[in-house]
């Protein structure tokens, strides 16, 4: 824990309020996270942020200074995005885009347009035309990955809902020349999240940077820029193993050089591994009991605040905060869960603990992405989480 955080929980202990549950999200290690981020990726690749990942203000003014833009996967986070004012580029993509939400964009002013159907091309242009407006649009392409191996999360590669099958590009770029109002940038490729690999998370650029030149060969164009993505995976299970960003940079740069792509911008749009390591969300002990053997620790909260741990399917890292009142368990295990009505409210199983008493807080670490934002707010009605930011 910083020290920052240490010394929250202490005042947050000793005055006496009711029981605690809260979002914490340190500001200044995000700042600095994004630097060091931007700073490493070579000189004609940018950095984007995909607000789906925590569309928090104060975390989107807080990276606003250190990204080139923010990307938007609906028409809610766009107007969100907008609202803010950031003076940084917007660009909206995400599957299933009807026309009032094209037609939203194309109102805002949106730097680019990422276009992942036939039909939804085709709503684009008939907008453009209609309006006498001229849009940038990138063609999300859903391209093999042989030979690749795939990770937790796979959106390309595979029959997905996500982007315009190879076999439709002749059909789009067609379309595209049609149109008086439609100007092609390049490519957008997002194959696959959770990517824990360095090694492999270059054999997918690498892929991304072959397939844009045998497209450009074959069909007589030239791509701006070429859209890589996301997907970086963030370690839950071994918090000190983490994807090592600058080596993949460093390896990135001269991959960029072999493909002869200094002159593109290679664009990247990040969300979890931005802001998942900012972000913890912290529950106190309310309730110690043993069941069929087995300790309960019962938080205040639970996973209608946070998800993480029951989306991902894991254990969700977990460190416990003594409030200084008399242990209840001692050097054993418990399960971690929360307020709910369902045995699916659980965020830790079997965690190994020396002492843990009433009042203890649990802090869960990494929760600074598709933590709150993803949560079933609603159910059973219980209260939010507070929402504290350490300056």
């Amino acid at each position: 824990m910083t020290n920052k955080l240490k010394k929250l929980l202490v005042e947050k202990a000793s005055s006496g309020t009711s029981p605690w549950c809260a979002y914490v999200y340190d500001l200044p290690a995000l700042a600095t996270h994004a630097q060091h981020m931007k700073q490493h990726l070579p000189q004609n690749c940018q950095l984007y942020y995909a607000a789906k990942a925590n569309p928090d203000v104060r975390l989107l003014n807080t990276l606003a200074p250190h990204v080139d833009g923010f990307e938007a996967a609906s028409a809610g986070e766009l107007a969100h995005l907008n609202e803010q004012q950031f003076g940084k580029p917007l660009i909206f993509g995400g599957p299933g885009k009807t026309t009032e939400d094209l037609q939203q964009a194309l109102n805002q002013h949106v730097a680019c347009i990422h276009v992942e159907s036939l039909t939804e091309l085709k709503r684009l242009a008939t907008l453009c035309a209609n309006g006498s407006q001229t849009q940038t649009i990138m063609l999300r392409m859903n391209i093999a990955l042989d030979g690749i191996a795939g990770s937790k999360l796979q959106m390309g590669g595979q029959a997905t809902p996500f982007g315009l099958d190879p076999s439709d590009l002749g059909t789009a770029l067609a379309l595209i020349q049609e149109s008086q109002h439609l100007e092609f940038d390049g490519f957008h490729f997002h194959s696959m999240s959770h990517q824990m690999s360095v090694e492999n998370h270059l054999k997918l650029m690498e892929r991304y940077f072959q397939i844009n030149r045998e497209w450009e060969s074959q069909w007589h164009i030239r791509s701006k820029v070429l859209n890589v993505g996301g997907g970086i995976g963030v370690n839950y299970q071994c918090v000190d193993e983490q994807f090592n960003w600058e080596q993949f940079c460093s390896q990135l740069d001269e991959l960029i050089k072999q493909h002869d792509l200094q002159t593109r911008q290679i664009r990247f749009e990040c969300g979890r591994f931005v802001s998942a390591f900012c972000g913890h969300y912290v529950m106190e002990v309310i309730d110690l009991k043993q069941s069929h053997g087995q300790w309960f620790a019962i938080g205040k909260g639970g996973t209608h605040h946070f998800r993480t741990p029951a989306a991902q399917s894991h254990n969700h890292p977990v460190w416990v905060h003594r409030n200084g009142q008399a242990a209840v368990v001692h050097n054993s295990t418990a399960n971690i869960v929360g307020q709910l009505c369902t045995p699916k409210d659980r965020l830790h199983h079997q965690l190994p603990v020396q002492e843990l008493a009433l009042g203890d807080y649990l802090v869960f670490t990494l929760a600074g992405a598709y933590a709150w934002n993803i949560s079933h707010q609603n159910f059973l009605m219980h209260a939010p989480p507070q929402v504290v930011y350490l300056e």
